[in-house]
């Protein structure tokens, strides 16, 4: 087999400190009360994504209102998440922790939408019923590159307001018109709603390289687009990344909704598998092995079309209907056909380096395992991997060597997820 090496990547590391005092300080900031009636209903957003510190973040949002004499709810904004009923977005909210008693707020669950009115463009405008009849609307949501198209704004506050708060129907007419124009639909349709609903302002969250949180901004209605543009470039720049530009094989251990939206983030693995949308040029990974799912993703297993090799277990544990339904309201369904799947792990990474074919020599194969797409300060490679990394300015130390081997049921011996992700 081959001789593996664990590695430390360095990556930005801004970290806050203080998150009470700087939600209370944004807030105060921005947050215009003048224009609500004394006990005014806020609802305020919690998505599906596995943010770091969520918890706490809406705890403070909903404590810091109602010490102003206002009554904060939760509105579940996740679009088709949750099977796309009101019962399985409250699961959702459960499984990370959200919940009326955890927050201090009641959490209001309806899949009912209105509609606002259209876009220049002939676009609707749909947003949850129980936000819009509230008195004001706080959208928070972490602001991070989208997994599926490029634009001034992608994944954070605008997406929150145009897919979250527009439930199913409208995360399907936003997606409809494919990825090229979903940068200028969630543009067009947060501006929309940003004039014609209750919104106040928005919290965003920013997180670092290693997943925790960096910083959190409060945005204006009137700054909206632009501020979350330079907070967007700014998460950027903190993104964590594969060591090498070319892998010829990426082992993940755990795939999942709690690590990427599609499971595997196509911006660290260089893989979009969308139809009419060009493949990135780097990260080229030659062969993908996913080995798990994850318990947090609750059987969501979109994403499992990035990969070329799985395992039985991870597909027993797919959740169909969760997937095609995340997948067909997206558009990429792609994204949720299944690769070649195997009994255990040792028969699917032996048949991924069968796959890559006798003209590569074993000692020039580089092969990177990480836990999954989010956590990458700590991942295993090959002597391959060792020698590029050494060439190039990337901060990193070596923590040992071991050799790739596999327990008797099949399983690899060495996994990185016995490091929580530290």
């Amino acid at each position: 087999m081959f001789e593996l090496y664990e590695i430390e990547q360095q990556f930005p590391d801004d970290r806050l400190t203080d998150i009470k005092g700087k939600i209370h300080s944004e807030l105060s900031k921005y947050l215009s009360t003048e224009s609500l009636p004394r006990n005014a209903e806020i609802a305020i957003t919690a998505g599906s994504r596995g943010i770091s510190n969520i918890v706490q973040i809406l705890k403070e949002t909903a404590a810091f209102l109602k010490d102003r004499g206002f009554k904060p709810f939760l509105v579940p904004a996740m679009g088709s998440h949750g099977r796309a009923t009101a019962e399985g977005q409250i699961e959702v909210l459960r499984h990370l922790g959200i919940t009326e008693e955890t927050v201090g707020a009641e959490i209001r669950s309806s899949m009912e939408v209105q509609l606002l009115g259209h876009t220049p463009k002939g676009q609707p405008v749909y947003m949850d019923k129980n936000a819009y009849q509230a008195d004001g609307i706080l959208v928070i949501n972490r602001v991070k590159a989208h997994t599926a198209f490029r634009g001034r704004v992608e994944s954070g506050l605008s997406k929150m307001v145009t897919i979250g708060l527009g439930k199913i129907k409208g995360a399907s007419f936003v997606h409809s018109d494919g990825a090229l124009k979903m940068a200028e639909n969630i543009e067009e349709v947060s501006s929309f709603a940003l004039k014609n609903s209750p919104i106040l302002m928005g919290l965003a969250i920013i997180e670092n390289g290693y997943d925790e949180t960096a910083d959190i901004a409060g945005v204006t209605v009137e700054n909206w687009h632009s501020r979350e543009a330079e907070l967007l470039n700014y998460s950027k720049a903190m993104m964590p990344s594969l060591p090498v530009d070319e892998i010829d094989l990426l082992l993940v251990e755990e795939m999942g909704k709690c690590f990427s939206g599609t499971g595997m983030d196509p911006n660290i693995i260089g893989r979009w598998r969308i139809d009419g949308v060009q493949e990135p040029e780097f990260p080229a990974v030659s062969k993908l092995a996913v080995l798990d799912l994850a318990e947090k993703s609750f059987g969501n297993a979109q994403g499992i079309g990035l990969a070329d090799f799985t395992t039985q277990r991870l597909v027993d544990k797919m959740d169909r209907k969760s997937t095609y339904t995340n997948a067909l309201t997206a558009t990429y369904l792609r994204r949720a056909m299944l690769p070649m799947i195997f009994d255990s792990e040792q028969e699917t990474v032996e048949t991924a380096i069968y796959s890559l074919g006798p003209q590569v020599a074993k000692e020039m194969v580089k092969i990177v395992q990480i836990p999954n797409t989010l956590h990458l300060n700590r991942l295993f490679a090959t002597c391959p991997v060792i020698e590029e990394l050494k060439k190039s300015n990337r901060k990193f130390t070596i923590k040992g060597s071991h050799q790739m081997a596999f327990e008797e049921n099949g399983d690899i011996q060495r996994k990185l997820t016995v490091h929580q992700y530290s």
